[in-house]
């Protein structure tokens, strides 16, 4: 057993355990009676989906996992998961998936015999699965009525040639309409990545360490390993500027996304703390653009950077929603100009350590329930497969000077990396 604890940042002491079959676990005892997280971290998302003519099989196996097992079908799951009175639902990711409960220390016995049942012993025939495949493509059509889902699956598939970013979670639209002739495939899918060494679970709240260890041992231990890794193709050098103009077919103010091809996340390096703390100073709500565009001119409904962290390289997203077609030029550039600043000038040291301080303690101020500690460590879990690097992330932050931030800018915000969609909806 490895035992690991609270360092400089995370709060909570707790232990990471693997099981022989390679199954990890996270335990993380808090002060919350009556109160448990049960979270089972999949690390695999729609970036592990490199076989043509198969993407969207990760966000289909959200849905599949629902439909229970010889033991336990979907039905019976359900009901039973309504009388324990937890509250459970899924969510799928680019890079992983995530199968989530809140509950009462006392069913904790019966929710892991419950969650690692349909993990192990998954069962549908052909036909629940085709009836979920035509549920996955009215999800995807639902998704085409929303501008922000056109203006992603536009900017990824701009942004990327050979990696499996190009789609987003969803999948290509003739992807998902090919599934139900795929049967047999989603079987294949669900044998190479449903496996223990390819699954983290974190277990948070109200709990003993000891009795929740072996309750794990009792209901995981038997489950058989053969994860098999993805072939995923690494993403070319971009070699210039692209850009887009969308025309969404319902009404919407005009939309713009400025993306730029970000590093993987590695916590031992610098980049990523560097760019979150250059996204905030850029065009956080304190920032100068911000005031300017939203308070003074109001000439947008907001701007924002989302720079996420990614297991390969992915996109730094600067987003804005701006009230006027006139003005999206105007948006756009002042976009390149504040980032142009930051290439060529220092940040003030005062203002760096106290922004460093507030991100921190956002963060912190975010880890007050089971459920909230869970969340916020899912993609660091899934991205590193433990807690520690949270610690050596927020360690990283605290080093980075004003010429950190310069030079990171300079090496990411390049006109040859960078991809632009400005979206129109149909009244414009």
């Amino acid at each position: 057993m490895a035992t690991e604890s609270a360092a400089e940042v995370f709060p909570y002491t707790y232990q990471t355990q693997t099981l022989e079959n390679g199954l990890k676990y996270i335990l993380i005892p808090m002060d919350t009676p009556g109160l448990v997280s049960y979270f089972s971290v999949v690390r695999t998302g729609s970036r592990d989906e490199y076989e043509p003519g198969h993407s969207g099989f990760a966000h289909l196996f959200e849905h599949m996992m629902f439909r229970g097992t010889e033991n336990f079908p979907g039905d019976v799951y359900d009901q039973m998961v309504t009388r324990l009175g937890a509250d459970g639902s899924a969510y799928t990711t680019d890079d992983y998936t995530c199968y989530h409960l809140t509950l009462t220390p006392g069913d904790l016995d019966r929710v892991a015999m419950l969650e690692s049942d349909r993990f192990k012993n998954l069962q549908y025939g052909e036909r629940e699965f085709q009836t979920e495949t035509g549920a996955v493509y009215g999800e995807y059509r639902k998704g085409r009525t929303n501008p922000w889902s056109v203006l992603f699956e536009e900017i990824h598939d701009l942004a990327f040639d050979k990696h499996t970013y190009k789609h987003t979670t969803m999948g290509f639209e003739e992807d998902i309409k090919a599934m139900p002739t795929m049967y047999n495939y989603s079987r294949s899918f669900f044998q190479r990545y449903y496996r223990p060494e390819n699954v983290i679970l974190m277990i948070v709240g109200d709990i003993r360490t000891g009795q929740t260890s072996a309750v794990i041992q009792q209901y995981y231990g038997d489950w058989n390993p053969g994860y098999v890794p993805p072939r995923i193709q690494t993403e070319p050098p971009q070699d210039g500027a692209r850009s887009k103009a969308v025309r969404y077919t319902g009404r919407t103010l005009p939309l713009l996304d400025v993306a730029y091809k970000g590093p993987e996340f590695d916590a031992e390096r610098k980049d990523f703390a560097a760019l979150e703390i250059i996204g905030e100073l850029a065009f956080g709500e304190n920032s100068e653009v911000y005031k300017r565009l939203v308070i003074q001119e109001q000439k947008v409904e907001f701007i924002t950077a989302m720079f996420q962290k990614n297991r390969d390289p992915g996109l730094l997203h600067i987003l804005s929603m701006i009230r006027s077609e006139e003005d999206i030029g105007y948006v756009r550039d002042l976009i390149y100009e504040t980032l142009k600043h930051y290439k060529t000038n220092l940040v003030d040291s005062d203002e760096l350590e106290e922004l460093k301080s507030r991100v921190t303690y956002g963060f912190l101020m975010d880890l007050d329930t089971p459920a909230k500690v869970a969340n916020n460590l899912a993609r660091y879990v899934a991205l590193s497969g433990g807690v520690g690097v949270v610690d050596v992330y927020f360690q990283q932050m605290q080093k980075i000077t004003p010429e950190d931030l310069r030079d990171v800018a300079r090496k990411y915000f390049t006109e040859q990396t960078r991809n632009v969609i400005t979206l129109r909806g149909a009244q414009q």
